[in-house]
């Protein structure tokens, strides 16, 4: 795992123990600091109570002590002493006195804007931050290296997977983290000339001060996740922050299709040669890339040709990845063809400015939408309506994006489930045409995850006779 030395004997809190926040405490118990973590799940509580067998804070069962103050907990420690470190206390933090703390860490998934325990951290005067910021302050031990931080509401994750990919087809030791894949802490660290790749969400990013990134991509800003924000404009002002931290002398690519974007672009025109702008509409022959197709995969090839070059990757390796690279899951991934019928599971899709692309690849369509919606319209697919030979919609908004398409003009099947609207469109789709999963909503109405709707959509696909 990664951890730093500046965190021995330091104090930390840690709220929300899903996979980074599981391996935030571990590391920093690794790196010799005292850590008390809780979780409202008590099944992720419970994978860490065997694993830190803790002498709670510094060997003390039931507050830490010492100048910066003591705090008195409700709960236990852990019983037995932690191989990795000082140790763990599992315990409420409702039920700690924050003053006791060095900081406090956050899973990305706590609202930052809404959950009261920032509030007393905030009042305490105490950091908040995430696993990034421990990553970023953990650099100064790790072999020399390079960072990649790429940010944008959608085609992260295909762009961060990509430049990946590109990076070790080249030869060049590489791991992605963040926002995808393992915990970047979680993982053992890269040797020297190695480049870390990290999807950041906009929610990390707050939670992140001081990473400084070699090369910092920004593909997008439109509309999403406004719950946890004061407004479009704060959410935007988040994803440029990742450009706040970094060095004037290191790359930027940022591309310029909306308006945002652009915006953000423009104030680091004073980089000169270091700010690669990505136009939309670029043409572009994806003809040999069969996993980048469609135009929102143009502007995500680009910004990963963009990196690759500003890492002195060699044009033939670049190439060699973009016609190599296989995709991901539930991201315009073709997962039958039966009687010249392709079904194409885009469940990451989880807005309207996702979609629209993905139907923007195809030529005719059955369109499989619905979820839990994070917006009250589909205005960014419109222009893509007449690709659409019918819709089917399901979950939460499947009523209301059904009257919204029907006075579109769109032939609509409220079809409620995803299993139903698979069997369905396969009824009705001809040689030629596609059936595509991609919701334009989230899918916490139906399902844990998107994994688990692009799953499911799978299972039905292979259900048919």
């Amino acid at each position: 795992m990664i951890t730093s030395r500046t965190w021995a004997g330091q104090r930390y809190a840690v709220l929300g123990l899903a996979r980074s926040g599981t391996a935030a405490v571990r590391a920093l118990v690794a790196g010799g600091a005292n850590v008390i973590a809780w979780d409202k799940d008590e099944e992720r509580r419970g994978p860490l109570a065997p694993s830190f067998q803790g002498r709670g804070w510094g060997g003390e069962r039931h507050q830490p002590s010492g100048s910066r103050g003591a705090s008195s907990l409700t709960a236990a420690p852990s019983p037995n002493p932690s191989p990795e470190g000082e140790g763990l206390t599992i315990a409420d933090l409702d039920t700690v006195d924050l003053a006791g703390l060095d900081a406090l860490v956050l899973s990305p998934g706590v609202p930052l804007n809404t959950h009261p325990l920032v509030t007393r951290a905030r009042t305490a005067g105490l950091t908040v931050i995430g696993d990034i910021e421990l990553f970023a302050q953990a650099r100064a031990d790790l072999p020399t290296h390079k960072v990649v931080g790429i940010t944008g509401t959608n085609g992260k994750s295909t762009t961060t997977a990509l430049v990946h990919h590109i990076l070790r087809t080249a030869g060049v030791p590489s791991l992605m983290g963040g926002n995808i894949g393992l915990p970047i802490l979680a993982q053992e660290p890269l040797p020297g000339g190695g480049v870390y790749v990290l999807e950041l969400s906009s929610f990390q990013i707050d939670l992140t001060a001081t990473l400084d990134c070699e090369v910092a991509v920004l593909l997008n800003v439109t509309p999403d996740h406004l719950d946890r924000y004061d407004g479009f404009d704060a959410y935007a002002a988040s994803k440029a922050r990742l450009f706040a931290m970094q060095s004037a002398s290191h790359e930027a690519v940022i591309g310029i299709g909306d308006d945002a974007s652009a915006k953000i672009a423009r104030s680091l025109s004073g980089r000169g040669e270091r700010l690669t702008k990505i136009a939309p509409g670029v043409c572009m022959d994806q003809s040999r890339w069969p996993a980048l197709q469609g135009p929102h995969n143009a502007q995500n090839a680009l910004a990963a040709i963009a990196v690759g070059r500003a890492l002195g990757v060699g044009e033939q390796d670049i190439t060699r990845g973009l016609e190599s690279f296989s995709g991901l899951r539930h991201r315009m991934e073709q997962v039958a063809v039966r009687n010249k019928v392709s079904f194409v599971n885009d469940s990451k899709a989880t807005n309207a400015e996702a979609a629209a692309p993905a139907l923007g690849s195809f030529e005719r369509v059955h369109w499989i939408l619905g979820g839990r919606a994070k917006g009250n319209d589909l205005d960014a697919c419109r222009p893509r309506f007449d690709r659409v030979v019918r819709a089917y919609t399901v979950g939460e908004s499947g009523p209301h994006f059904a009257t919204y398409l029907r006075e579109a003009g769109v032939a609509v099947e409220e079809a409620g489930t995803v299993a139903r609207a698979v069997e369905a469109a396969a009824s009705a789709a001809r040689p030629g045409e596609v059936v595509l999963l991609s919701p334009a909503a989230a899918s916490f109405d139906q399902f844990r995850n998107f994994e688990e709707r692009g799953d499911v959509f799978r299972a039905c696909v292979g259900e048919l006779a």
